[in-house]
């Protein structure tokens, strides 16, 4: 390659750019189901049956939305297990997110997730607060992953074939469904879980309740990408497609 070609070849936006866009995705993420949460315990005090509808429509549509919108320059993984699963299966043939840039992603999407919680919280006049919702059941666990390893699946499986627009829309669908199909309610992201334990409101979990989630959303994950090999062996060619192309740039 010349030196002509090498300045002019399409590259990556820079890591900077792309963890803020994690950042800033996974907090608009959480403020989307923290505060839905909270304006639907408001608007339907003595109906949990219509909190959860209107709490899983608002994250449906707006998990959808943000995909969409950061997904040109971080991939949208907003979301730890997506991250790893992604360096996971992409590590042989370098098509995955790579290990150096595997810490500042997680880093980012759980910060920006405690962001989103206070940001709610500043919104709604809500004081932040440990949940004292206890969750950790033994069925809310089985829950946790079975959302997750259905997440990772289509999300590894959308990206052989699919647009971003398609891929967002189906993310969304998703996980609006898998809110109501899950016992718990498919948290299914551990920077999310961790978000949610510093609100006492409706979308929050107890602190106790985070680390047996978060094992699960692992195990879960696992279990995902044991199906997206078994039922697409090429997957990791297309594992830098996750969860959306990544707009490269061309040097001037």
């Amino acid at each position: 390659m010349t030196p002509t070609e090498s300045a002019s070849a399409p590259h990556r936006p820079h890591l900077a750019r792309r963890v803020a866009a994690e950042f800033v995705g996974t907090g608009l993420l959480v403020t989307v189901v923290v505060g839905s949460g909270i304006a639907a315990q408001r608007l339907s005090p003595d109906d949990v049956g219509l909190q959860l509808l209107e709490n899983s429509l608002a994250t449906a549509l707006g998990l959808a939305v943000i995909i969409l919108m950061l997904g040109p320059v971080s991939g949208a993984h907003l979301n730890p297990v997506v991250s790893v699963a992604d360096w996971v299966l992409g590590r042989h043939l370098r098509t995955g997110l790579p290990l150096r840039d595997l810490g500042p992603y997680l880093a980012a999407q759980i910060f920006g997730g405690i962001a989103g919680t206070l940001l709610s919280g500043v919104m709604f006049d809500v004081a932040p607060a440990f949940s004292a919702n206890e969750r950790a059941t033994g069925g809310h666990l089985v829950g946790e992953v079975v959302a997750t390893a259905g997440l990772v699946l289509l999300i590894f499986a959308l990206a052989r074939t699919s647009s971003g627009v398609t891929t967002a829309a189906a993310v969304g669908a998703y996980i609006g469904a898998a809110y109501w199909f899950t016992s718990s309610t498919s948290f299914a992201n551990p920077a999310v879980t961790i978000a949610r334990m510093f609100t006492d409101t409706f979308a929050g979990i107890a602190p106790a309740a985070v680390p047996p989630f978060i094992l699960a959303q692992f195990a879960g994950a696992a279990l995902g990408l044991a199906l997206v090999v078994l039922f697409y062996p090429t997957a990791a060619r297309t594992a830098g497609e996750v969860v959306t192309p990544v707009h490269l740039e061309t040097r001037s």
